[in-house]
């Protein structure tokens, strides 16, 4: 979890400090059971996170993924309630983040722009366990590009019907509902996308093909054919979809710079114990000034990025509106450096890094994706230096200094 120091920044309330205790508490006592067996194929992968989004909703814990009206922890979806979550949760557990972090971003834009009753007919369940999620944006030739979407929503008697391909979209083939963007044609590139919930028994959807990754999770591809949704299944206006997108991602973006955050600070954990087990020359690691530095680096690392995640945690739950450039930067830093952190930690295990079943073997399969979803690295920089070369807002100028008298 976030350290005790951490806890204590003012970015945090009494709230945030109870939530993290028990996310703690619940990692330690109910969570090693729930991932026996977890990697031993796709299909005990599948049944590991519907397993953990069933417990996660028992314990109460994805209650930070809505809001309270619908039965959710606060008042308004919380950025640092997702992120101490995401954080604790990956510290300890990929899988177990994964899950928590889905029913998050695949609820997330009817939470923003759902209408009350598509609120009511899907955030209770999502809160409970009950149902599950999935965010389904990428496609083969759009992924960092969303105005290439090329899925398309054609008006037919009392709805829509959608056609197309999604692909790369967590949850396929587990998640009860979908939120799928799709081009309904209202302008151009960004401007011609519309988002609709799907129910995953929905004539039309096939998610049955899934993708086996280097560190396995529910993944999959969405085929559409001739796929039919009501009037009432439009999340919010036509034509609204990158907008919907955009405003889900600028919420979400940050709580993957946490999830990095504590894959960090446990590959930091492990790099400790082994420097203090292992002998090399007559010596523990710990004793070398070069394990030492290394340990240092790591740690600093940590550190920022925990700083650069809770900073922009706080500025969306408490300025509100935008915070692309925080988000951007925080996912940025937080996921690079964590790469380097548990790079770090492989190479001070030695050939026992790279074993599979070894915590920073497994923690150097997870990271990697981090560095592509949600933002990849190379898109992220290119944002942040858009908005650093943005014309500033105009400065008021200070009052002119009356002239200083002659001697």
């Amino acid at each position: 979890m976030t350290t005790p120091g951490d806890l204590a920044w003012p970015f945090f309330d009494d709230g945030h400090r109870a939530l993290a205790r028990e996310l703690e508490q619940w990692t330690a006592d109910r969570l090693p059971p729930l991932l026996e067996h977890a990697e031993d194929d796709l299909d005990a992968v599948y049944a590991c996170v519907r397993r953990l989004v069933a417990e996660l909703g028992r314990a109460g814990l994805l209650r930070v993924c809505v809001p309270a009206a619908y039965g959710g922890l606060r008042e308004r979806l919380d950025v640092r309630s997702l992120s101490l979550a995401r954080e604790t949760l990956g510290r300890a557990s990929g899988l177990a983040d994964f899950a928590l972090a889905m029913q998050g971003l695949g609820s997330a834009p009817v939470t923003l722009f759902g209408s009350h009753e598509q609120k009511l007919a899907l955030l209770p369940g999502v809160a409970a366990g009950r149902t599950v999620a999935a965010f389904a944006l990428s496609e083969p030739d759009a992924g960092s590009d969303v105005a290439a979407v090329a899925t398309t929503a054609t008006r037919v008697s009392g709805g829509w019907r959608l056609d197309g391909i999604k692909t790369w979209i967590s949850n396929a083939g587990l998640a009860d509902s979908y939120v799928i963007f799709a081009r309904s044609g209202e302008g151009p590139g960004t401007k011609g996308l519309s988002a609709f919930i799907v129910d995953a028994e929905t004539k039309g959807l096939d998610a049955s093909e899934r993708i086996d990754v280097i560190a396995p999770h529910p993944l999959g591809t969405l085929k559409l054919d001739d796929c039919r949704v009501g009037d009432e299944q439009l999340l919010g206006e036509p034509g609204q979809g990158f907008k919907i997108a955009m405003g889900t991602l600028d919420t979400f973006r940050t709580t993957v710079g946490a999830a990095a955050l504590g894959f960090a600070r446990r590959a930091l954990d492990e790099s400790v114990q082994r420097a203090h087990a292992r002998r090399l020359f007559g010596r523990t690691l710990a004793e070398f000034q070069l394990t030492q530095m290394k340990l240092g680096e790591m740690a600093m690392a940590i550190d920022a990025s925990a700083l650069m995640v809770y900073r922009a945690a706080w500025t969306k739950d408490v300025r509100g509106g935008r915070v692309t450039r925080e988000a951007s930067m925080a996912k940025l830093f937080a996921t690079e450096s964590a790469q380097q952190v548990i790079d770090a930690a492989v190479q001070l295990f030695g050939g026992l890094g790279v074993v599979r079943g070894v915590t920073v073997e497994r923690l150097y399969r997870e990271i990697r994706a981090l560095r592509i979803y949600e933002g990849a690295s190379e898109v992220l920089k290119l944002i942040i230096g858009g908005l650093a070369l943005a014309p500033a807002a105009p400065a008021v100028a200070p009052p002119a200094r009356p002239p200083v008298p002659s001697a």
